[in-house]
This record gives structure tokens, C-alpha cells and sequence, in this order.
């Protein structure tokens, strides 16, 4: 996806989000979740790839039972700028609602992780403030070119994995992640 799509969808005179501009050339590795009470509330689930933040809206957030499988619709790219974004984007404007910095870090893919994201399945390790250990992110439907946006967000099966009897991380830590970097 673009970051056009990203620029066309906000009006940049009202909202505070960052407005970014061209993909980044360097090769990182942040990854951030931000808590969006929009309509519709949800976590923004974000990976630095290919020059921007791919951006995954999780309805019901993520989870640490690998026995969860979390919805993840696939959004438009983000600017990098982006993940120092936490706000209020006004009512009437696409998203509008509090951003809120839930968590931040680093990600680390197993493999080729741009072929791997488009293929369909990407797995990866986090290392931040709330999250950590292996990931999954599986696209239903397949290819890239298949046009789907529903993934499907998994947690593997680690010592950083918890089991449906512990407490939800998303009620354990619902506070703001350190603005650190």
C-alpha cells in the first residue's frame, strides 16, 4: 500500500497526525501498538517494513494465549513518524478518536520478511515494553494479491505465552508505554 492512501483519507489543516511524506530509505526494525478509541475502539498493531509502518487494526487487541487467533485488518501503510503520534484526532475526520501509545520496540522477521508479508505469513520475534517472544501474522484468503486484509494475529507458543486461565495483558498493562526510545 501507499502512504498516498494514507495522506488522501486525512485532511492535514485539522487533524495533528503527521502528514510524512516519501517512504524512508533506511532499514529498521520498530514495531509500536497504539490504542485508537475511535467508533469503533481497537489497537493499531504497527511494523516497520519497506520504508513505512504496515498498520493492522486488531479489534479485540492482541493476546498472549496462542490459542487466540486475533482478527488483523490490514489498514493503509503509516508514515514512520507515525509511532511518535498519541492525540486527539478530531471528530468527523477518518479515525477520529484518542490515540494512545500503548507499546513500543523492536521486531525481529525469521526470514526474506518483505517476501514473507507478501506471501501471506509473516513470523517474527517483539522485544518491547508489554510484548514479547514469537509471533505469527497470517493473511486469510492467501497472496498479496488476493486482496485480502483480514490476517490473522497469533501468539507462538513461548515463555512469553500465557494460557486463557492468566490475566489479559490488555487489563494487566493498560497504561501508556514509555515515550523512551
Amino acid at each position: 500500500m501507499s502512504l498516498k492512501d494514507y495522506q488522501r483519507k486525512r485532511d492535514f489543516r485539522k487533524t495533528t497526525e503527521p502528514a510524512g511524506g516519501k517512504r524512508s530509505r533506511r532499514k529498521g526494525d520498530l514495531y509500536i501498538i497504539q490504542k485508537h478509541d475511535a467508533r469503533r475502539p481497537h489497537y493499531d498493531f504497527r511494523l516497520e517494513l519497506d520504508g513505512a509502518l504496515k498498520s493492522w487494526a486488531v479489534p479485540k487487541g492482541p493476546s498472549l494465549d496462542p490459542a487466540d487467533k486475533r482478527l488483523a485488518v490490514q489498514v493503509e501503510d503509516h508514515p514512520l513518524a507515525y509511532s511518535e503520534f498519541e492525540g486527539i484526532i478530531p471528530k468527523g475526520q477518518y479515525g477520529g478518536g484518542t490515540v494512545m501509545l500503548w507499546d513500543r520496540g523492536r521486531w525481529a522477521g525469521a526470514g526474506d520478511t518483505s517476501a514473507d508479508f507478501s506471501n501471506g505469513k509473516l513470523k517474527f520475534e517483539l522485544s518491547g515494553e508489554k510484548l514479547r517472544g514469537g509471533w505469527t501474522l497470517v493473511r486469510m484468503g492467501g497472496k498479496a494479491n488476493s486482496q485480502g486484509k483480514n490476517w490473522l494475529l497469533i501468539k507462538e507458543n513461548d515463555t512469553h505465552a500465557r494460557t486463557s486461565g492468566d490475566l489479559d495483558v490488555l487489563e494487566e498493562q493498560p497504561e501508556r508505554a514509555l515515550l523512551h526510545k
